[in-house]
C-alpha cells in the first residue's frame, strides 16, 4: 500500500467508466493486506457469478479459497468495528470499496479503492456515508493449525451435518417454540376438566366467561406461535437446501476425472437422492421430533388425574415403538435395493437417449426395451413391499391411537362408577391421551422414513468423500502468462480400474513456441499425453512441467487459460453459438472483434453469415444442430477465441473436408505464430504446419526428431514398435 495519503472526493476516486469486478478486486487487495496472495481465477472458479462478476451473496466462498472468512453485517458507517479493519464497505451503487480507518473527529475515512492500484485516499466521511448501502464485510485470516488433510477434514466438519448446524440458533428458537405449544396444549383439557367438574355442577356461569376468555387467549397465542415454529422450520429446511445443493454440484464440478463415476446414470441418480433427503429434513420431521420428548409430560398428567388411566398409553407406545423397530431390517433391505435397481435402470435411460443414433442404426430397441422392462417389474415389485412396509407402520400406530382412547375411555368408566374419577377428569384424560399418541405415530412414521433417506445419505456420502481438483487453501504459484515450454520427466499413467499403462516412462522436452505433431497407432497414447498436460489426470508416477513448474503447483483454471484445446469427440452445451464458443472462458469477456476472429479461423463465417440468427443460432443438446465438421469448427473456434499460448489440437480435422482442412491450416498457421502446439493427426496434410515429429507406440516414445527426417524413416519403415 502507498505511504503517501491523498485527499478525494469519493466522486473523483470512483470511475463509472470502468467496467472491473470491485468487489473481486477488494477480496484480492484485503487477501494481500493479509499475505494471502491468490488469483482472480482461483477466486471464482465454480462460483455462479452474475454478469461475470462476483456478489455479497457468494463473497464468503471466494474468501475461503484465500484462507479468509467473511461475514456481512449491517452497520452504521461510524459504528463498524475498527478492531476488524480493514473492512469491505458495499457502496451504491453496487459499488465497493475498502476502509482501513475512520477519524470521526476530522470527518474523513482512509479508505482503498480498486480502481486506483491499491493506493490509500482520504475521503469525506459525510461524501463515504451518503453512498453507503448500509452493509459491510468483515473478512478475517482464517487461523491454520495444521496441514493435515485428515485434520482440516475434521475441522471442516460433515458435509450435510455441519450445514444443519449451522442453523442451530433456528432449531433453538422451534425448540422454545414447541416446549410453550405442548404446555398449550394443557390448556385444552383443563378448560374441559374445570367446566364439567365445577362449572356445570354449580351453574357458575360468570367462570364460565372467565374460563373461556384464558382459552381464547391461549388459543391466539397457540396459532402464533405454530405460525412462527413453521415458518423457522421451513426457513431452516431451505437454507440447509441452497447451501447443500450448491456443495453437491459444487463437488460434482470439481471432482477429478480419476474419480469420475463410471455410470453417468447412476451418477445422476445417487445426486437425485437428495430430493428424499430434503423432504425427511422438512417440517413434519423436526415437529416429531421436538414433540416427542413431551409424551412424558402427557402421561404425568394422566397419571395425576388418575393412575389407571396411563396404562393404556404406556402399553401403546411401547407397542408401537417395538413394531416400528421390528420394521427396520426390512425397510433398510428394501430401500437399498430399491436404490440400487433405480441407478441400475436410471442408467440405462440416460445411456439409451444419449446414443439414440447408435440404437436405432444397431436395432438395439428389443435389447434394451427387454431390460428396462425387466428392471421396472422388479423395481415395481420392490416399492410396493417397502411401500406396504412404511404404510403397515403408519397403519398400526394409528390403529394404537385410537385403541387407547377406546380403552382410556373403558377404564375411565369404572372409576367413575368407583367413584375415583369425574367426568371432567375422563374427558381431559382421552384428550391428552390423544395428544399424547401423535408424537409417537409421527415417530413411527420417521422411522419409516428414515432408511429412504439414510440409503441417499449413504450414497451421498460417497461422492462428497471423492477427491478435488482444486483443494481449499492451498497456496497455488501464481502464473499469469506462461512461455509455453512443456517438459514430461519420466511419466506413467494408468487410468483407473485399467490393468496396464497408457504411458510409461514417457520423457519429452518441447520448446516454448515450438511446433510438434503426435503420430501413432490407436490406443497409443497420444490423447493421454494432451489431458496429463491440461491437468486432467495426475500422473502414476513422475511430472509433468510447464515452464519448468510442476503442473501440479498451479491452479487447475489458471493452468487451462493458457491452453487451447480441442478434444478428439467434441461435445457441445445446449444453447447458442456465442455461448458455446465463449462457455470456457471463465472470468474473462470476449468482445465481438475477438470473437469474429475466431469464427473466422475455424471456418464458421460463413454458416454466421447465411444464418438469420447469426452466432445467436441454437446448436441444438450435444450440438446436434451442427453437423460433425461444424461441430469440430466450433471445438476450434472455442480454443482459439482467449489467445492461449498453448494450442493442443486431438485430430483437429477428422470431420472437415479437404478444402475446409485447407483453409484451417493457412489460418492456423498465422494464429500459432509464437505459440507452443502440439497436434495429434493421422492425417499427412498437417504435418506442414509442425517442425518436429514425436511417433509413439503402446505408450512409448518410439520416435522423436525433425518433421522431415521422422517422415522419412516412418516411408521407410525404420522405426520399430515399442518392446
Amino acid at each position: 500500500m502507498s505511504e503517501s495519503v491523498q485527499t478525494l472526493s469519493v466522486k473523483e476516486a470512483q470511475d463509472p467508466s470502468l467496467d472491473n469486478d470491485e468487489l473481486l478486486l477488494c477480496l484480492q487487495a484485503v487477501a494481500r493486506m493479509h499475505q494471502h496472495e491468490v488469483s482472480s481465477e482461483s477466486l471464482i472458479a465454480g462460483l455462479p457469478l452474475e454478469n461475470g462478476k462476483l456478489t455479497p451473496s457468494v463473497f464468503a466462498r471466494a474468501a475461503g479459497r484465500a484462507g479468509m472468512t467473511a461475514k456481512i453485517v449491517k452497520s452504521g458507517l461510524v459504528n463498524l468495528n475498527p478492531e476488524l479493519f480493514p473492512v469491505v464497505v458495499l457502496l451504491e451503487p453496487g459499488r465497493a470499496c475498502i476502509v482501513n480507518a475512520i477519524d470521526v473527529k476530522k470527518g474523513l475515512v482512509k479508505t482503498v479503492f480498486p480502481e486506483l492500484n491499491e493506493a490509500e485516499v482520504e475521503v469525506s466521511l459525510n461524501d463515504l456515508a451518503s453512498s453507503y448501502s448500509g452493509e459491510a464485510i468483515y473478512v478475517r485470516p482464517r487461523l491454520r493449525l495444521d496441514n493435515n488433510p485428515e485434520t482440516k477434514k475434521k475441522k471442516g466438519g460433515h458435509w450435510f451435518w455441519s450445514v444443519i448446524q449451522e442453523n442451530r440458533k433456528l432449531y433453538r428458537d422451534i425448540l422454545i417454540g414447541s416446549v410453550a405449544i405442548n404446555l398449550f396444549a394443557l390448556a385444552m383439557p383443563l378448560f374441559v376438566l374445570n367446566v364439567y367438574d365445577r362449572v356445570v355442577p354449580n351453574q357458575a356461569t360468570e367462570t364460565l366467561w372467565v374460563l373461556a376468555g384464558g382459552i381464547f387467549i391461549v388459543l391466539c397465542f397457540d396459532l402464533a406461535l405454530r405460525l412462527m415454529r413453521s415458518s423457522f422450520v421451513d426457513l431452516a429446511a431451505s437454507r440447509a437446501d441452497v447451501k447443500l445443493s450448491s456443495s453437491i454440484m459444487a463437488k460434482t464440478l470439481g471432482l477429478r476425472l480419476e474419480d469420475r463415476p463410471v455410470s453417468t446414470g447412476s451418477f445422476t441418480s445417487t445426486l437425485q437422492s437428495f430430493e428424499s433427503i430434503r423432504a425427511f429434513i422438512g417440517s413434519a420431521t423436526i415437529l416429531g421430533i421436538v414433540d416427542l420428548p413431551f409424551v412424558l409430560l402427557f402421561a404425568a398428567i394422566i397419571a395425576l388425574i388418575n393412575p389407571w388411566l396411563v396404562l393404556p398409553v404406556l402399553v401403546g407406545v411401547v407397542f408401537v415403538l417395538l413394531y416400528a423397530l421390528a420394521a427396520q431390517g426390512k425397510l433398510h433391505e428394501l430401500s437399498q435395493t430399491t436404490w440400487e435397481v433405480g441407478a441400475q435402470r436410471n442408467a440405462l435411460l440416460v445411456e439409451s437417449v444419449s446414443q439414440l443414433e447408435n440404437v436405432k442404426a444397431l436395432r438395439a430397441e428389443s435389447r434394451i426395451q427387454r431390460h428396462w422392462e425387466k428392471a421396472t417389474a422388479f423395481l415395481s415389485r420392490t416399492s410396493a413391499q417397502l411401500r406396504l412396509v412404511s404404510t403397515s407402520v403408519s397403519n398400526v400406530a394409528q390403529w394404537a391411537q385410537h385403541s387407547v382412547a377406546v380403552c382410556v375411555i373403558i377404564v375411565g368408566v369404572y372409576q367413575i362408577i368407583e367413584g375415583n374419577l369425574s367426568q371432567g377428569g375422563l374427558i381431559a384424560a382421552y384428550m391428552l391421551s390423544s395428544r399424547a399418541m401423535a408424537p409417537i405415530s409421527q415417530a413411527a412414521a420417521l422411522l419409516a422414513q428414515y432408511h429412504q433417506s439414510s440409503t441417499a445419505l449413504d450414497s451421498l456420502n460417497q461422492v462428497m468423500d471423492k477427491r478435488v481438483e482444486r483443494h481449499e487453501g492451498k497456496a497455488y504459484v501464481e502464473k499469469p502468462s506462461v512461455a509455453g515450454s512443456i517438459q514430461l520427466e519420466k511419466v506413467t499413467l494408468r487410468y483407473p480400474n485399467e490393468e496396464r499403462d497408457a504411458l510409461r516412462d514417457v520423457t519429452i522436452s518441447i520448446k516454448a513456441g515450438e511446433k510438434v505433431a503426435l503420430l501413432g497407432r490407436i490406443g497409443c497414447g497420444k490423447s493421454s499425453l494432451n489431458k496429463l498436460v491440461l491437468g486432467f489426470y495426475q500422473p502414476t508416477a513422475g511430472a509433468v512441467l510447464l515452464d519448468g513448474i510442476d503442473i501440479r503447483q498451479l491452479d487447475p483454471l489458471q493452468l487451462r487459460r493458457h491452453i487451447g484445446y480441442v478434444p478428439q469427440d467434441v461435445s457441445l452445451f445446449s444453447g447458442t453459438l456465442r455461448d458455446n464458443i465463449v462457455a470456457g472462458g471463465g472470468s474473462d469477456r470476449v468482445n465481438d472483434e475477438e470473437l469474429l476472429k475466431a469464427l473466422n479461423i475455424a471456418g464458421l463465417q460463413s454458416l454466421v453469415n447465411s444464418h438469420p440468427r447469426g452466432v445467436d443460432l441454437q446448436v441444438g443438446e450435444r450440438g446436434q444442430a451442427l453437423s460433425g465438421g461444424q461441430k469440430q469448427s466450433v471445438a476450434i473456434a472455442r480454443a482459439l477465441v482467449h489467445d492461449p499460448a498453448i494450442l493442443l489440437l486431438d485430430e483437429p480435422t477428422s470431420s472437415m473436408d479437404n478444402a475446409s482442412e485447407e483453409a484451417f491450416k493457412k489460418c492456423l498457421g498465422n494464429v500459432a505464430q509464437g505459440k507452443t502446439m502440439l497436434v495429434v493427426t493421422h492425417r499427412t496434410s498437417l504435418l506442414s504446419l509442425v517442425d518436429r515429429i514425436i511417433v509413439m507406440d503402446a505408450g512409448k516414445v518410439v520416435a522423436d526428431g525433425p518433421r522431415d527426417t521422422v517422415v522419412e524413416a516412418l516411408r521407410k519403415g525404420q522405426i520399430g514398435r515399442a518392446s
